[in-house]
């Protein structure tokens, strides 16, 4: 028996999707998807190809009546 439909469903397709956000302006850069909740410290690259590291990941309350948190990840771009 596959063992995929005794896991629950989040765990199958639980993905973040977060806005990030420049932290010298507070306008958002781009959306981005993480596999799983990324950690204060983590790097990663923008879409113009910069690398950048968290400063700090704020998760936010969902909409009444939606699952969906709103998570931003506040970095800091060198240019």
């Amino acid at each position: 028996m596959d063992d995929t439909l005794c896991r629950p469903l989040t765990a199958r397709f639980m993905s973040i999707i977060a806005t990030i956000m420049n932290s010298t302006t507070g306008q958002p850069i781009q959306k981005m998807t993480f596999g799983r909740m990324p950690k204060p410290w983590a790097t990663f690259h923008l879409e113009n190809g910069e690398r950048v590291t968290a400063d700090r990941v704020n998760v936010g309350k969902p909409a009444p009546g939606k699952f969906v948190a709103p998570v931003e990840v506040w970095v800091t771009p060198k240019g």
